[in-house]
């Protein structure tokens, strides 16, 4: 069994900053991809950031030059580093891994429970 253990979320006022960690725990062979998702009331989830395992990083267009993932694969943990925050940040996070539990190529995708994020104004 794979667990993601989300921490970090909270309220804040608009221009501060929050730090997202999700830990990945369990029978992992190797973790591909993590990252980070958010869905506000109303909306569709949407991506945020992602890093791959070799570093590539992917930020929503929206996020660029605000926030900062980054990765330690010994902890197979991911984090998010958010400043600037704004109200239209307000969302419950997810983290989403995919990883392989043994050396066969099946990839498996796990979510965590996701972490509210509020932003006031």
């Amino acid at each position: 069994q794979v667990q993601l253990v989300e921490s970090g979320g909270g309220l804040v006022q608009a221009g501060g900053s929050l730090r997202l960690s999700c830990a990945a725990s369990g029978n992992i062979f190797s973790i591909n991809t993590m990252g980070w998702y958010r869905q506000a009331p109303g909306k569709q989830r949407e991506l945020v950031a992602a890093i791959t395992s070799g570093g590539i990083i992917n930020y929503a267009n929206s996020v660029k030059g605000r926030f900062t993932i980054s990765r330690d694969n010994a902890k197979n943990t991911v984090y998010l580093q958010m400043n600037s925050l704004k109200p239209d940040d307000s969302a419950v996070y997810y983290c989403k891994t995919d990883m392989h539990r043994s050396s066969s190529s099946f990839v498996y995708t796990y979510w965590g429970q996701g972490t509210q994020v509020t932003v006031s104004s």
